[in-house]
């Protein structure tokens, strides 16, 4: 047990594989604390973040992995880095403890952590519940997979404060004493198939350990409608976190539920009517569950009712999540970049009534698009596809609508959008892939597609 952060890591050697943001930050984290850090990139490391490790007296490698990485004390891994790739699986193989970015920070925090995950709609619900604890004037920290690394900020935080952390299931892959107050498990989908060999058990596994160590004193909040987490929860050991279910389809007995065009929240045995739905600043069904999970936390942290509807009726969403560009010529632009598995462009398409021209591909990570076509058929007057998964996704989603056809990039996907739609439509960019094969990250691919649609 790590009782110490600062203790345990003076005079280690440690390696951080990746110098992607939560690299830098575990470096920057470690050097501050008396570590010895070798940062090791199997890619190239800009100048700047050079300038910037030398700065810190790290150390630094690039174009590879040496054997000086299993020479260190502990490996952290960076969440880009595969768990089965040949330096991790070399590091446990030779007795390295092998930590992931999160893991390490989580020693140095005072604060307690509100830790959230899902295969769709964890970014909405972090930022929507550091959204509520600011309007509560909790001193929060919203970070983790959302943007600024755990590892940032993690002895900056009083116990006073709260963090808001989003976690992925790379996060989550190499945690041992990891333990948030209160986690969220939204849903869990297939996602990220080819990190765990295409097998959707252990990315499920994956993400249920968030709540690995957890304990009676703590709490969890997950979706009791998804049945895999149903399933899994419904009998889970007396000993564990206290459990709060959220649920669109009635009543829960401890908790937050949707009924009546209403939202309600039943906590410390008390049932109370929070808002109606049209309240909601975010539409669409699944965001009544980002809702409620963000709602019964900020009761469990005790945030008053009323700073909760409020932080709910005005909330302005993310970046590149459902969000509106412009307008032309009565056509609508909507950037979902943030939609890179099929759930969540299931999501996004379910949220329109209107015609939809859908822009979508990229990276294909093992998908099953079968499940979008009655939507598709539904609601989708033209698709665009582009990338990588453009073929695919054609041959299988094509047969669905009226129009389809490949673009060569994201800027004749907009334009062809632009003349197939028509007045009243909606052009949605809900890619259902990852951004990798065109762009450097899906803020990169919506950035442009706003560039696109501002040019017309």
């Amino acid at each position: 047990m790590i009782a110490n952060g600062m203790t345990y890591v003076q005079g280690k050697f440690v390696s951080i594989l990746g110098a992607a943001r939560s690299g830098m930050a575990a470096a920057e984290l470690l050097s501050r604390h008396g570590a010895q850090v070798l940062v090791s990139e199997y890619g190239t490391i800009s100048g700047e973040k050079k300038n910037e490790l030398s700065g810190w007296g790290v150390s630094w490698e690039e174009g590879g992995h040496t054997a000086r990485v299993v020479e260190s004390d502990f490996v952290v891994v960076s969440p880009g880095v595969p768990s089965l790739s040949a330096p991790v699986v070399s590091a446990k193989e030779n007795g390295r403890p092998v930590y992931s970015e999160i893991e390490l920070a989580s020693w140095f925090c005072k604060a307690p952590i509100v830790a959230i995950t899902g295969s769709n709609g964890k970014t909405t619900t972090t930022e929507l519940i550091g959204h509520i604890f600011r309007k509560s004037n909790r001193t929060t920290w919203v970070c983790g997979n959302v943007g600024t690394p755990f590892s940032g900020i993690c002895d900056q935080c009083e116990a006073s404060d709260v963090v808001v952390l989003e976690v992925s299931s790379f996060q989550l892959d190499h945690i041992q004493q990891f333990r948030p107050s209160v986690s969220i498990l939204l849903n869990i989908t297939p996602d990220h198939l080819d990190r765990y060999q295409y097998q959707f058990e252990k990315y499920a596994e994956s993400k249920m350990r968030i709540c690995e160590n957890q304990t009676s004193s703590d709490t969890i909040i997950f979706n009791v409608d998804d049945k895999y987490l149903n399933d899994r929860l419904s009998n889970a050991s007396k000993n564990g976190p206290d459990q709060y279910s959220i649920s669109i389809n009635g009543p829960v007995v401890k908790g937050g539920y949707f009924d009546r065009n209403t939202l309600f929240l039943s906590v410390d045995q008390q049932e109370e009517k929070l808002m109606y739905v049209d309240e909601l600043a975010l539409r669409g069904r699944h965001n009544v569950y980002n809702s409620l999970a963000a709602a019964v936390a900020a009761r469990v942290m005790e945030v008053r009712s009323d700073v909760v509807r409020e932080s709910l009726r005005t909330f302005a969403g993310v970046p590149h999540r459902l969000e509106y560009v412009r307008e032309v010529e009565g056509i609508r632009y909507v950037n979902d970049s943030k939609a890179t598995n099929v759930n969540a462009v299931w999501f996004a398409l379910e949220s329109f009534s209107e015609p939809v021209v859908l822009i979508a591909g990229g990276r294909d990570k093992g998908n099953d698009y079968a499940s979008l076509k009655p939507l598709v058929t539904s609601r989708v007057r033209a698709l665009i596809t582009i990338g990588e998964a453009a073929e695919k996704m054609d041959q299988e989603l094509g047969p669905c609508v009226e129009d389809s056809v490949i673009a060569e990039s994201l800027e004749d996907a907009v334009r062809l959008a632009h003349l197939l739609a028509k007045p009243g439509d909606v052009v949605l960019l809900s890619p259902a892939c990852a951004s990798f094969d065109m762009f450097d990250s899906y803020e990169h691919r919506g950035d442009l597609f706003r560039q696109a649609v501002s040019n017309l």
